[in-house]
């Protein structure tokens, strides 16, 4: 993965979201925006976004890795991607 993919892991996924859950809404995606507080995921969600996360940055989530503290903002999944690409 270049520099500038990891640059940009955020605004990668807030486009993934914005494109396949928040059509239309009016949904402010800051970095620190809990998906499950804002009800932007529901439970198939979540897995759409971990199958999207897997793909994109080519590399598998085990379940035990599948937590809120991971996947549940933008600034989480920035921070778990940094550490499973080291």
């Amino acid at each position: 993965m270049t520099k500038n993919c990891m640059d940009d892991i955020k605004t990668i996924v807030r486009e993934f979201l914005v494109r396949d859950f928040l059509v239309g809404a009016d949904v402010q995606l800051a970095d620190d925006t809990s998906f499950m507080q804002r009800h932007v995921l529901d439970s198939t969600g979540f897995i759409e976004l971990i199958s999207f996360v897997e793909e994109r940055f080519g590399f598998s989530v085990s379940d035990a890795e599948m937590l809120p503290e991971n996947f549940d903002s933008l600034a989480n999944i920035e921070a778990y991607v940094r550490r499973k690409r080291g």
